[in-house]
């Protein structure tokens, strides 16, 4: 079972160290939801985020690597209900760096960053290098596509207008049945939901519609809502100048991925200055095969940490 080091819960970041003790620390980052609570263990025996591919003898193997796992920071709350501050992701690289100072850790031997994870991991690289020697960035990109910005402005705009109106629970939900659209692929919900409605006297629901209210649902009773528009911001914030990433790098994008397209991900391999590998990962989920596909994302971490 994999056994806690060492563990924060106030002041810096939050974050969990767990591994073999005295091994290479490898920084494992994922989406807006992503907790510092990466992997299960005996410390905690709740799930981990990424159990899948985090652990002994998975993808990152915890008998050989300690794994670090960080909560983002969200910039606070103000009295109307909204973000008190804009984050950005060279703002989260900082709070990292802090962690690592903390943690007396003067470089990382890997920083695994998914999603918004993936943002930060290059933000990171390309304002600390010398704190990480290598990064692995999973469906993101050195800025938000465009089709992006413009989907998550409106959940933002859900998610403010329940918050104006007194539903913020009802706005949260909404907001993060329009994200679930995006997360994954037309081709799925083909294969996964039938269009034939439950017909009702003056209404219809359909069981795709079921599917992301409850996905919407759920995500409410976790997430608060100032946390939600500040992290979302942050994503379309983002920038980073790929010249100026100086660490060895390796980009994995997924098929059908509507937040980072192939084409903007392999545009950013072609101005890397030290592109370890790029990969297609076949799938049928999109942005979240980081989360769907552990067996094929696993293969090709195992070998991008291996190198």
């Amino acid at each position: 079972m994999t056994e806690l080091l060492l563990q924060r819960t106030a002041g810096l970041s939050a974050y969990e160290l767990v591994g073999a003790e005295g091994a290479p620390v490898v920084l494992a980052i994922g989406g807006i939801s992503a907790t510092r609570h990466v992997v299960s263990g005996t410390h905690d025996t709740t799930p981990g985020w990424w159990d899948d591919i985090v652990g002994d003898g998975r993808a990152i193997d915890t008998t050989s690597v300690r794994v670090l796992g960080v909560d983002f920071i969200d910039g606070g709350r103000a009295r109307d209900g909204r973000p008190a501050s804009i984050v950005t992701t060279h703002d989260q690289a900082a709070q990292i760096v802090a962690v690592l100072d903390e943690l007396e850790i003067d470089q990382l031997d890997a920083v695994v960053g998914a999603s918004y994870g993936g943002m930060v991991a290059l933000a990171l690289a390309e304002r600390w290098p010398e704190r990480v020697r290598r990064v692995i960035v999973v469906s993101a990109a050195h800025e938000p596509h465009p089709m992006s910005v413009g989907l998550r402005a409106v959940q933002r705009r859900v998610v403010q207008l329940g918050i104006d109106t007194g539903r913020v629970a009802e706005g949260m939900a909404l907001g993060r049945a329009i994200a679930m659209t995006t997360y994954r692929t037309a081709a799925e919900f083909s294969e996964r939901f039938d269009v034939e409605p439950t017909v009702g006297e003056r209404s219809a629901e359909f069981e795709v519609e079921r599917y992301l209210m409850q996905s919407g649902d759920k995500f409410a009773s976790r997430m608060r809502a100032e946390r939600f528009l500040a992290l979302s911001l942050s994503v379309d914030l983002h920038h980073v100048v790929p010249e100026e990433v100086r660490v060895p790098t390796t980009i994995i994008a997924a098929e059908g991925d509507t937040l980072a397209p192939p084409s903007q991900l392999e545009a950013m391999c072609a101005r890397l200055p030290h592109l370890d590998g790029y990969h297609l990962l076949p799938t049928l989920y999109g942005h979240d095969a980081f989360l769907t596909e552990p067996e094929r994302l696993g293969q090709l971490l195992s070998r991008a940490l291996a190198d």
